[in-house]
């Protein structure tokens, strides 16, 4: 039986649970807390947040397919509400929000989804992998022999900003201004917002589109064959994408096409890495390297928490009533760590026969771009540990507290 942590605190009657996400060993390792969780109440309230969460995997994979589920709120509010949900102060984030297919339902999302998809398919990601492969080398050259790295800022995040921004057209050389506006948006959703969080995230969403509308502009006149000028020449029943959607969708693209497969890149490396021993045995085939990413993925996920609004009633576990307009916390990294769905969830086997995960969730809001991550990790990986088998920390990584998110601070490394 796992040992409850000092940290957390649990009524067993009311499965209430008061577990601050910003304690300094849960941020280091959530894992300790989920394992205690699976043994004794896998569906929990968590008092901080305000709502109840969900960690079995059979429960979270059901959830995200659960169209009695769904990402836009039915009360009207925005998932990312302000503070005293007063939003005048974030119109240009709304804007941006309110057309994102991430946080909209059939059939507005059928359709958007539908358009961008065509842009996007797997045969195009495909294409990629010589220039993910040579732009993965080119970047290993500029390491400086026997000095430490830091690998976040000058291997896992420059590799698929690059790739994003070479798919839509627009330059490269903007890869560090297209981290920032991404960066000061995606912090709308993590735990502990301030009003100058806010007022950040709004500015990034008005000079980020603003930015976009000019290059929407110039591909309009002269279209080339990047994935900016099919999204505007996409069409659905004679439907093209409006000017505010076709903006979102590319915000969503640009955000979600590096945002999470930095976070993984760091942690899979840091999990390679404490295996111990010569890491290419993990790459010895396509096959081999392909169960390696989907074991990082299962066994240490860049996204924790995905939260859905409930449409109607509903009974998600037994004694767990979530009423209609409530969110629910589906908790992604808890689920690839259930005993119930794996043996041994602790330990990182690339082999095991019950190899699966939430990571990229599921149903209708599936990540778009997960052929797209899988292509990118699966080569800087096993490129990275082929160039520089003999990796090791320079000094112990630390993740950063931005719980949903999970991802290393700083990734310092030595050959």
């Amino acid at each position: 039986m796992p040992t409850k942590p000092a940290y957390l605190s649990f009524d067993r009657a009311s499965r209430h649970v008061s577990l601050d996400p910003h304690e300094p060993a849960f941020v280091q390792d959530p894992y300790d807390a989920y394992a205690w969780l699976h043994a004794n109440s896998p569906a929990f309230f968590w008092k901080e947040f305000g709502f109840w969460c969900v960690g079995g995997y059979d429960t979270v994979n059901g959830l995200l397919r659960d169209r009695r589920f769904g990402r836009q709120n039915p009360a009207g509010i925005p998932d990312s509400r302000g503070l005293d949900q007063d939003r005048s102060h974030l119109t240009a984030f709304d804007t941006i929000e309110a057309n994102s297919m991430l946080e909209l339902e059939p059939p507005v999302h059928t359709r958007l989804r539908t358009l961008v998809n065509r842009a996007f398919v797997s045969r195009q990601v495909e294409r990629l992998r010589p220039r993910v492969e040579a732009l993965a080398n080119e970047l290993i050259d500029r390491f400086e022999p026997g000095e430490p790295v830091d690998l976040l800022p000058s291997y896992a995040a420059p590799l698929p900003i690059t790739i994003i921004a070479e798919m839509l057209g627009v330059p490269v050389e903007m890869g560090p201004q297209l981290l920032a506006w991404s960066h000061q948006m995606v912090a709308m959703y993590m735990h502990g917002r301030t009003r100058e969080t806010e007022d950040t995230a709004n500015r990034a969403a008005r000079e980020f589109a603003d930015f976009l509308r000019g290059y929407v502009a110039e591909r309009r006149k002269q279209p080339g064959d990047d994935l900016l000028s099919l999204l505007i020449s996409a069409q659905e029943d004679g439907q093209k994408l409006t000017e505010d959607e076709l903006i979102s969708s590319t915000i969503l693209l640009l955000n979600a096409g590096h945002e999470a497969t930095v976070h993984q890149t760091g942690n899979a490396v840091r999990s390679i890495l404490v295996q111990g021993g010569d890491p290419r045995r993990f790459f010895t085939s396509p096959e081999a390297t392909a169960a390696t990413v989907e074991e990082c993925l299962r066994y240490d996920a860049p996204l924790h928490m995905f939260t859905r609004y409930a449409y109607q009633e509903i009974e998600v576990v037994p004694g767990v009533i979530i009423k209609p307009n409530e969110q629910i916390g589906l908790l992604l990294g808890m689920a690839n760590r259930d005993p119930a769905a794996y043996a041994g969830p602790g330990a990182f086997d690339p082999q095991r026969g019950d190899q699966k995960n939430v990571s990229f969730g599921a149903g209708i809001h599936f990540c778009i771009g997960a052929p797209l991550a899988r292509l990118e990790l699966q080569i800087s990986l096993k490129t990275l540990f082929e160039r520089l088998p003999t990796l090791q920390f320079a000094e112990e990584p630390q993740f950063r507290d931005t719980y949903h998110f999970h991802g290393l601070e700083k990734l310092s490394v030595r050959t």
